[in-house]
């Protein structure tokens, strides 16, 4: 897609040219994770996040009947690190390590040379399309994956509907304006009455499509989508679009295709979606609540009992920011979507 003179799009479509444009997308040509990036992620402030991570992978599996055969496929892999940790604790459990397909689903050619140079000598795959992954029981992993997907924003004025667009006549000067909606044909075709009690909404059409695509792979397949990242559980949808750059918000019409853009995700939205599909039913808990239930603290003392106070002090630095709940702990949600029948609670309260 290119940027071209007289054009205008919707709020989704410009959020996906920034970010995955092949020649100018924000995600196609750098590596934002890390101190000298935009941002930073749970996987690269501790270690211990994926060390927990693979060892929840392991029950969640032994729950399945240990499979001979059990794919994980990480959405979005960012630098790969969380892949590269999970697949080196794994090594320690032979039987399960030869079980396990380790497969990456990435969009990305800059991040998958980063992701390779990582993983260099693993077992791991990538894909750039879930339905070409093998038939087997499968976990998908969505650490920060949905709230990079592009949304579409509508709101409701004088009992009429308005979609959020972008005009880009001129790219260095870019602005938002709407557009008046069909608010029904829109849910006709998403098959979700979405508008219900809100005067806001705000959803990813593509991140809803991935999840439809994920639960028929795990309703025939067995399996589960464990999805990790920052959110909202209230039933009212609100305004979450932001821009981010050198770890500050930044305003999503200055610096196209240089600004990442993600949102919050509104699981209670979500939580509706997986309604719709039969068979299917999801867990809900905090980052901070879930970390703690997986043994994250007594891991930390473990590890830093020989260590001398500036490592240790480093350790639970680190540890603070993933769980307390000023920080990531509260805003950071974990939901594990799985089949009706499937009994497995670790990490969430019953």
């Amino acid at each position: 897609m290119k940027l071209e003179k007289s054009s205008s799009l919707p709020l989704d479509k410009f959020i996906n040219l920034s970010l995955y444009d092949r020649d100018f997308g924000y995600y196609m040509k750098k590596n934002p994770f890390g101190d000298k990036g935009d941002f930073i992620t749970a996987p690269n402030i501790s270690r211990l996040f994926s060390e927990i991570i693979a060892i929840w992978i392991i029950s969640f599996w032994e729950s399945l009947g240990s499979p001979k055969k059990f794919n994980i496929i990480e959405l979005g892999a960012g630098n790969g690190e969380m892949m590269k940790i999970i697949v080196d604790s794994f090594k320690n459990f032979p039987i399960f390590f030869k079980a396990c397909n380790f497969i990456i689903f990435e969009k990305s050619p800059s991040l998958i040379k980063i992701q390779k140079k990582k993983l260099f000598k693993s077992k791991v795959v990538w894909v750039s399309k879930i339905n070409k992954i093998k038939k087997n029981s499968s976990l998908f992993l969505a650490n920060e994956f949905f709230d990079a997907i592009a949304i579409k924003q509508f709101r409701k004025k004088q009992n009429s509907w308005y979609e959020k667009y972008v005009n880009l006549e001129n790219k260095n000067k870019a602005f938002f304006f709407e557009k008046k909606v069909d608010i029904k044909k829109i849910e006709k075709k998403i098959k979700f009455n979405i508008s219900e009690n809100q005067n806001f909404i705000e959803y990813s059409e593509l991140g809803h499509n991935y999840l439809k695509e994920i639960s028929k792979i795990i309703k025939q397949n067995n399996g589960g989508l464990l999805i990790l990242d920052y959110g909202y559980t209230d039933k009212k949808m609100k305004n979450t679009l932001k821009g981010v750059s050198g770890h500050k918000f930044a305003n999503i019409l200055d610096n196209i295709g240089n600004v990442d853009i993600t949102h919050n995700i509104n699981f209670n939205l979500l939580e509706n979606f997986l309604k719709q599909i039969n068979g299917l039913k999801c867990n809900l808990t905090t980052q901070q609540e879930f970390l703690i239930q997986m043994g994250i603290i007594e891991r930390a003392e473990i590890i830093s009992k020989n260590q001398n106070f500036l490592k240790k002090a480093d350790i639970y630095y680190r540890l603070k920011r993933l769980i307390d709940k000023d920080q990531m702990g509260n805003l950071f949600k974990v939901m594990l979507i799985k089949k009706c029948d499937h009994k497995f609670n670790l990490g969430f309260k019953n």
